[in-house]
């Protein structure tokens, strides 16, 4: 059964790790607090994350779906510094994303396909290249650092002046990197990666904005290589009532890039490899309420699950203050 790592507090706050392999019962694992000291530590010892939790052994039985219910699980990944955490990500990448994405964009030629359309078709024919050849780059954009992570059960925060505030449910990446520069893949979690629809259909140019927003991710880190086909479904509660529903596919097997293709054009700067920073790396989605005419407001929740993780990331949309900053000259 696959290995899945979460941080949450204990009954006294306490930071804790727990560590499942089937169904929502963890153990404790001794003596330590954080999945990134875990990670250093499998890095500094040439091991693995599995090793390492072996050998340090486990203590009392936590019951994680408790623990999310009680609003005590925190994000699977977090650094002492937030600017030492990036948020990034890439679009594009699913079959069947490029509809979503043209039925928000409006076609830029009548006879001609959209730069999104065209981008995508880019991935489809160099995305997964045979052997270790390069591929074709994604599309990439940035959302922010630590201070953008949402635990799950918390609220989405969407700035007063956005048009939109629209769920994205897919994987993401967790990496540390290591001492030379190494970027290490820890797993991937759930994850949410609220967006701006509105501005970004407004113009493709206006994606950078559009994604300058918080992000949830999910309750557990899934150790290991991601399964190459994850089948989920991602709602919309209004006042406890389903408003929206669908599936939505992930993994590889749905995507027109391979995951060491988006890795490669991410961790290729220099920028990204600074040792010890951690990186939050979003593959996409091809499921978007926005693109079925759903508008979201205070207090609707999005609900995110699927196998093989046992528990849903789940948050409440609550619009805050956003005022406007005055430069002064000096």
């Amino acid at each position: 059964m696959p290995l899945r790592l979460v941080q949450l507090l204990d009954a006294l706050g306490n930071r804790v790790v727990a560590a499942a392999t089937e169904g929502s019962i963890g153990r404790r694992v001794q003596g330590v607090t954080s999945v990134y000291a875990l990670a250093n530590v499998a890095i500094a010892s040439g091991s693995t994350l599995s090793a390492v939790i072996e050998r340090r052994g486990y203590g009392e039985e936590i019951d994680l779906q408790d623990a999310l219910r009680e609003g005590r699980i925190v994000p699977p990944i977090d650094h002492s510094d937030n600017a030492r955490v990036w948020l990034t990500g890439t679009g594009l990448t699913h079959l069947g994303s490029a509809d979503a994405r043209d039925r928000m964009h409006a076609k830029a030629h009548s006879a001609d396909a959209s730069d999104s359309l065209k981008m995508f078709r880019l991935g489809l024919e160099g995305g997964k290249p045979e052997g270790d050849r390069v591929g074709v780059q994604p599309e990439w954009f940035y959302k922010g650092d630590g201070r953008s992570v949402v635990a799950p059960e918390q609220p989405l925060g969407s700035p007063e002046f956005a048009l939109d505030a629209g769920e994205e449910p897919e994987l993401a990446g967790i990496y540390v990197v290591g001492p030379d520069g190494t970027p290490f893949r820890l797993g991937c979690t759930l994850a949410n990666e609220f967006s701006d629809h509105i501005t970004e259909r407004t113009n493709y140019l206006y994606l950078a904005h559009s994604k300058l927003r918080p992000a949830a991710l999910g309750p557990e880190l899934l150790v290991g290589e991601p399964p190459a086909d994850i089948r989920g479904t991602v709602r919309i509660r209004r006042a406890g009532q389903v408003v929206w529903e669908k599936p939505f596919l992930t993994g590889e097997t749905n995507m027109s890039h391979r995951l060491g293709n988006l890795e490669h054009h991410h961790f290729k700067y220099s920028l990204f490899r600074r040792p010890g920073d951690v990186h939050v790396h979003f593959f996409g989605t091809a499921t978007l309420s926005f693109a079925d005419g759903i508008r979201t407001g205070d207090g609707d929740v999005f609900e995110i699950e699927a196998p093989p993780f046992t528990l849903p990331l789940r948050n409440p949309i609550k619009t805050v203050a956003a005022p406007a900053q005055r430069v002064r000259s000096l």
